[in-house]
C-alpha cells in the first residue's frame, strides 16, 4: 500500500442539483420523480418527521422540523431548485414560511412546494375553476380550498375520500381514485382537476383521464416536477404526462 497522496483535479462541471424534502410517511413521491426528471438531473432527498395521521396539528409541526431536515442534504451542493413534498403541509404552514426556512438553510436559487407550484401550473394553463379530489378530512382539505381562493383559483367541484392515515392513502388503488376523478368532472364547470397527495399514486392515470376528459388533470408530484424543472431552466423528459409538460 502507497503512503503517497495521488493527485487529481477537480470539476466544476456539475449537472443540475434538484432538492426535494420528503415526508417521513411517503412512500411514492421518489418513485414518481425518477419519471418525472429529465436523465441529466441529480436528485438529492432528504426526510421530515411526519405524522402517520394527516390533521392540521400534524401538518402544522411540519413548520418546527423543515430546518433540520433541510440541513441533512449535502452541504456541498448546488441546488438550483428545492422542493417540500406535501401539498397539504405547504398549504397549512404556508408557502412563504417554507420557503423562508429552506432557502435560508440550503441557499437554494428557488424554493417551491406543491401548492406553489399548482398555483404557477394554474397560471400557465389559464385555470380559475378547478376540480379537487382529496384524500384527506374535511379540515385539511378546506385548508387547501381557502388558500387556492386566495390565489384567484375557485375549487367549485370537490370530493374527498375523507381518510387521515397515510398508509391508507398510499394504497387507495388507482381504479378508485380514476373513478373518483371522472365522477367529479362529469359535474362539469372546471377548467381542470387537481389530484392532491404527493402520496397517492396518480402518475399513471394522467394521461387516460385527460384523453377522456379533454381537460387538463393535475397532480401534486408531476406539478411540483414540473414547477423544479421549470424553475432549473431544464428540459422536461420525453413522454412526462400531463398537459402541464407541454404548455
Amino acid at each position: 500500500m502507497s503512503d503517497t497522496a495521488l493527485p487529481f483535479t477537480l470539476t466544476e462541471d456539475r449537472p443540475a442539483q434538484l432538492g426535494l424534502v420528503v415526508l417521513q410517511t411517503d412512500e411514492t413521491i421518489e418513485m414518481e420523480f425518477r419519471r418525472l426528471l429529465p436523465p441529466e438531473a441529480e436528485l438529492l432527498v432528504t426526510r421530515i418527521p411526519s405524522g402517520e395521521e394527516v390533521t392540521p396539528d400534524s401538518l402544522g409541526a411540519m413548520k418546527h422540523h423543515l430546518a433540520d431536515a433541510a440541513r441533512l442534504l449535502p452541504q456541498a451542493a448546488r441546488l438550483s431548485a428545492l422542493g417540500y413534498g406535501c401539498t397539504s403541509g405547504a398549504a397549512e404552514i404556508g408557502p412563504s414560511e417554507v420557503a423562508r426556512q429552506l432557502h435560508g438553510v440550503t441557499g437554494a436559487a428557488a424554493v417551491t412546494d406543491p401548492f406553489t407550484a399548482l398555483v404557477a401550473a394554474c397560471r400557465s394553463l389559464g385555470v380559475t375553476r378547478l376540480g379537487l379530489l382529496s384524500p384527506y378530512i374535511a379540515e385539511v382539505s378546506q385548508r387547501l380550498r381557502d388558500r387556492l381562493a386566495a390565489e384567484g383559483i375557485a375549487t367549485p367541484v370537490f370530493g374527498s375520500f375523507e381518510t387521515a392515515d397515510e398508509a391508507r392513502v398510499v394504497r387507495i388503488s388507482e381504479a378508485s381514485i380514476a373513478e373518483a376523478a371522472l365522477a367529479l368532472a362529469e359535474r362539469g364547470g372546471i377548467d381542470a382537476l387537481f389530484l392532491s397527495c404527493t402520496n397517492l399514486r396518480t402518475l399513471n392515470l394522467i394521461g387516460g383521464l385527460e384523453a377522456t376528459l379533454g381537460l387538463p388533470v393535475l397532480a401534486s408530484n408531476p406539478v411540483l416536477a414540473w414547477h423544479m424543472i421549470r424553475l432549473s431552466g431544464l428540459t422536461p423528459p420525453p413522454g412526462a404526462p400531463g398537459q402541464i409538460f407541454r404548455a
